[in-house]
């Protein structure tokens, strides 16, 4: 049987000039004038965007990866944008042009909630009669605890903390409403198990490393904490002279990496005497093409035939 398999991703505007459409999509109307004009000062900072780009090539190596393994046609890979092009509908079409007769989407953060990443889940159900789609679709569930994705993670934050030395790190993840996790603890759960994981297998001391949130929303109800720049200060009050930033659930690098880490979480660690040190996101590395076949494997031995 031959597989598609959908890689599911946010979507992002490439640089400023896209960041209205964009937004306008998220908010499914119009964002407030702040938010937009906020966007558009960061994605000015960072230049451009390269989500779409890397998500390419993600999907480009789990191609090539799956045809070793299994012969050209197996399994054709191909990517959807939950907010920008190329869509998830596109995406669906194409894999149903080219064949095959079944789809697996994974939604490309290894955390899943079904309340937090449901938009996937939705756009995937109304692309299925909208493009006329009778083959089996499904998607993936969480993969925090695959163990490619921990070897991968674990890889990088060893090889940073072998260049900088001891240094104290702090995982990271995207903040979210505390409204929206109390109705789902399971997802923090993951989250915790995912930095267990990279923690057993570097044996990190328990007193060189923290949790904090990054990226909270632009909205007035609580956001989880601690934040992760409120943790800085501490560390330097410690005695240490820098700190490593670990996201934990960003799998390409986008705003939240390039922004609120490597700039603004830059100019707070900087601000208390602290080098910063930020641990590179998988993007396409083979590690992490790795842990996508991984995850492919678990979902198409239990998919069905129809």
């Amino acid at each position: 049987m031959s597989t598609g398999v959908l890689l599911l991703t946010y979507g992002t505007s490439e640089t400023s000039e896209g960041v209205e459409d964009y937004l306008r999509s998220v908010y499914r109307g119009e964002p407030p004038a702040s938010t937009v004009t906020e966007f558009k000062r960061r994605f000015d900072l960072i230049g451009r965007s390269p989500l779409i780009d890397i998500t390419r090539e993600q999907c480009a190596g789990l191609q090539a990866l799956l045809d070793r393994e299994h012969g050209a046609g197996t399994y054709v890979v191909d990517v959807g944008m939950l907010h920008t092009a190329p869509r998830i509908a596109d995406g669906l079409a194409r894999l149903v042009e080219a064949g095959v007769e079944r789809v697996v989407g994974i939604v490309m953060a290894p955390q899943y909630s079904a309340l937090i990443m449901g938009g996937y889940n939705r756009a995937v159900e109304e692309a299925v009669p909208a493009q006329g789609v009778t083959i089996p679709v499904t998607v993936a569930g969480a993969w925090h605890d695959v163990p490619g994705w921990m070897d991968s993670l674990a890889e990088r934050v060893g090889e940073t903390l072998d260049g900088v030395g001891d240094l104290p790190v702090v995982f990271t993840a995207h903040s979210l409403p505390e409204s929206v996790v109390t109705r789902d603890l399971a997802y923090l759960d993951q989250i915790q198990a995912t930095i267990t994981g990279v923690v057993d297998r570097l044996e990190l001391p328990g007193d060189r490393w923290q949790f904090g949130y990054q990226s909270a929303g632009h909205t007035p109800e609580e956001w989880l904490k601690p934040d992760f720049k409120d943790l800085v200060p501490g560390l330097a009050e410690q005695g240490f002279s820098g700190v490593v930033f670990v996201p934990v659930q960003f799998v390409a690098d986008n705003l939240e990496t390039l922004y609120d880490i490597d700039i603004a979480g830059r100019e707070e660690a900087e601000e208390v005497g602290l080098a910063f040190h930020r641990v590179p996101v998988p993007n396409a590395s083979p590690s992490f093409i790795e842990a996508l076949r991984q995850v492919v494997q678990r979902e198409t031995a239990v998919t069905p035939a129809a």
